[in-house]
């Protein structure tokens, strides 16, 4: 396994989806969900998430300076971008996540060994036939609904 200092690439990188939710909201309480993890298969790209803030300006007459502070924020979202395999288990859960209103628990592995932990809303599962020369693909859109728990590698 690569040293924690160490650029690593993408490769490797696996997600798996559970319907339960953690009894608690920290890596203890997703850990313990074990074997109804179920991989997504098929996923070309995870694109970009994580914590982004909205900032509150304040422009005071006196000062000339605009002042600013962290407002909201968002843990974004995952943009999948998968092969369409409908028979595969973790795009069938995806599916499922998109027909309720409940979020979904998301385990993301990385390549060495760091766990990702959250919970999301399925906003989209599209189709994208594409061209002759082009994988049959999907985009399903996950959108975060809590904090990200990460776990270091063991």
């Amino acid at each position: 396994m690569p040293a924690a200092t160490t650029a690593m690439t993408a490769a490797g990188t696996k997600l798996h989806i559970c319907a339960d939710a953690p009894a608690t909201y920290d890596a203890a309480g997703f850990g313990a969900i074990g074997m109804t993890w179920t991989e997504v298969g098929e996923i070309v790209s995870f694109g970009e998430f994580g914590r982004k803030y909205n900032f509150v300006k304040h422009l005071p007459l006196s000062s000339r300076r605009t002042v600013k502070r962290k407002g909201s924020y968002d843990d974004g979202n995952l943009n999948l971008q998968l092969a369409r395999t409908p028979g595969n288990a973790g795009q069938l859960l995806i599916k499922a996540a998109l027909a309720s209103d409940t979020s979904y628990s998301y385990k993301v592995t990385l390549q060495d060994g760091t766990i990702m932990y959250f919970s999301a809303q399925c906003g989209s599962y599209t189709t994208n036939v594409g061209t002759t020369d082009t994988i049959v693909g999907s985009v399903a859109s996950l959108e975060i609904d809590n904090d990200i728990i990460e776990v270091a590698p063991t």
